[in-house]
């Protein structure tokens, strides 16, 4: 039912052939002529390729001042697109005529050009890893559009070489500036320390001897000397307790051991000889037990031993308690120097009087030291702050100068290394331009503009079915009136309408088939490069 209903629209919209081929051919030739006036634009295009990692980079690395040569190129691309180098390049170029004066023109002369220049970025690595992308180094595309084919050409040149050369200059631009501010600040740091050097000498010829030492200032030399007084003390004390018990030992038992005499060897004969005083008392009570086993106690022999005996015990006596005195002459006649361990004693304690005369010495020179420190006390603190200032000063002096001569010598071997090629341009594709335009695409112009001119006719030819609508069909007026058709009164001469209608279908197909040729005349025109331009209309008005 529904494709009835279209087969009545068409038969509908049929009566109004005429109409519609003629609606076509007007927008077909009303289109094509716009589209042979469209100016041809041409495309100039030059790509050239940025090193910045070239076999200088890895050993220049950390030596050299480093400068962002992808940060130089965008500033270069971005100016490239302003108004004062569009300004520029425009007037060296052509673009806007030289002789123009009005500013509301040229600045849309100027608008125009800027949007038709193209300058595009990408990695030489395309797709790759992001590590081969930042290696593999970057590709400048540059492209301009315009009616003039040698005009796009020098338009793409200059933007080259400006590309290039405002790069190279910039970074040569860049590299002095940086250097004559380093050489200027070098020297004014120089200048500084030179002063800061003269105040330190002075400073210290001034206050020889208030000058902090390796070990500290004012402050922690006078804690140090305090420490060292506390620490002697407690060394002096310790020694003195320790002297005190050696004499202890010299003059106690220690010294009445050492003086005993040394008991005969199992089995010897006779009595122990010996010149001090326990051999002799040893003698005389030997001689006095051999008298008593001959004679009474009352013998004049045995009252005379045993005299002898008592008298040196007496003697023996007195000398231990020199000896306990500390006589020196008691212990050589009691024997007990000779003794080993009171030998030992003896030069223990030798060594403590020693060390107790040292100690004394050390804590007395100590001692004098925290005097004159506190004695200092309102001036060295004042010159420890003087001084620190100074050395801060001339510290802070140094580290700049060290670190602005370092930066010098780098921007100086930057330079040199740019001179020597650390980023390479290489010119991909010089500027170029296919001598067929990038715009318009006439073929495809022409034909959409063919197929909007038989849109058009259908649609004007409906249009008019529209608004003069008729029944074709006994079927239509049934279905649209609702109403029972009882016959339908045939045509008169059929034969006369069917020729008729030959001649008419052979008419609409002949304008048909003309405006197809129309087509594909428009099509080879194209080809041939006709343009429909002022010149060319005179021509044929002309003719």
């Amino acid at each position: 039912m529904l494709v009835g209903e279209v087969l009545e629209e068409i038969r509908g919209a049929w009566r109004f052939r005429w109409l519609a081929l003629a609606t076509a051919l007007g927008v077909a030739l009303a289109g094509w002529s716009v589209v042979f006036a469209l100016p041809d634009l041409y495309e100039a295009e030059a790509k050239v390729f940025v090193d910045t990692r070239t076999a200088l980079k890895p050993v220049l690395q950390g030596l050299a001042a480093e400068q962002d040569v992808n940060g130089q190129l965008n500033y270069v691309r971005q100016s490239l697109l302003s108004a004062t180098q569009l300004d520029e390049i425009a007037r060296q170029d052509g673009v806007v005529p030289a002789k123009l004066t009005n500013p509301v023109q040229e600045e849309s002369l100027l608008d125009q050009f800027g949007g038709r220049i193209g300058i595009t970025v990408r990695s030489a690595a395309g797709d790759h890893e992001e590590e081969d992308r930042a290696t593999a180094g970057t590709i400048y595309r540059i492209t301009y559009e315009d009616g003039d084919r040698a005009r796009s050409l020098r338009v793409v040149h200059t933007l080259l070489d400006k590309l290039v050369n405002e790069t190279l200059g910039g970074k040569r631009a860049g590299s002095e500036s940086a250097q004559r501010f380093l050489e200027t600040q070098v020297e004014d740091y120089e200048k500084r320390l030179s002063a800061a050097e003269e105040r330190l000498a002075e400073f210290k010829k001034r206050n020889i001897g208030l000058m902090p030492t390796e070990q500290g200032g004012y402050f922690s030399e006078l804690q140090a000397e305090m420490a060292a007084i506390a620490n002697d003390e407690t060394k002096l004390q310790k020694a003195r307790t320790r002297r005190d018990v050696i004499v202890g030992q010299l003059h106690g038992d220690v010294a009445i051991a050492a003086t005993a005499a040394p008991e005969p060897a199992p089995g010897a004969a006779g009595a122990v000889s010996g010149t001090d005083i326990n051999s002799r008392i040893a003698q005389a009570q030997e001689r006095l037990d051999e008298l008593r086993v001959r004679y009474t106690d009352k013998h004049p022999d045995v009252i005379a031993a045993l005299q002898t005996l008592n008298d040196l015990k007496q003697r023996r006596a007195a000398e231990l308690e020199s000896l306990k005195k500390g006589d020196a002459g008691a212990a050589a006649m009691t024997g007990a120097s000779a003794n080993p361990v009171y030998q030992s004693l003896e030069q223990q304690l030798d060594q403590t009087d020693i060390e107790i005369a040292d100690l004394t010495t050390d804590l007395a020179q100590h001692r004098q030291k925290a005097v004159q420190l506190r004695g200092l006390l309102d001036t060295a603190p004042q010159v420890e702050a003087e001084y620190t200032q100074l050395t801060r000063d001339y510290d802070v002096n140094t580290a700049e100068y060290k670190a602005l001569l370092e930066n010098y010598e780098k921007a100086r071997l930057g330079e040199r290394a740019d001179n020597a090629g650390s980023v390479r341009f290489d010119i991909v594709q010089p500027p170029t331009a296919d001598f067929a335009p990038v715009w318009p695409r006439r073929v495809l112009l022409l034909a959409g503009a063919f197929a909007a001119a038989l849109a058009a006719g259908c649609g004007v030819a409906y249009a008019a079915h529209l608004l003069r609508p008729v029944f074709s069909s006994v079927r239509a007026l049934a279905q649209e009136t609702d109403a029972r058709v009882l016959g339908a009164v045939g045509i008169a001469f059929p034969e006369r309408m069917r020729s008729a209608a030959r001649r008419d279908t052979v008419g609409v197909s002949l304008v048909f088939a003309c405006l197809c040729l129309a087509f594909a005349a428009a099509v080879t025109l194209s080809h041939a490069g006709f343009r429909l331009t002022a010149s060319t209309l005179k021509h044929l008005v002309g003719a």
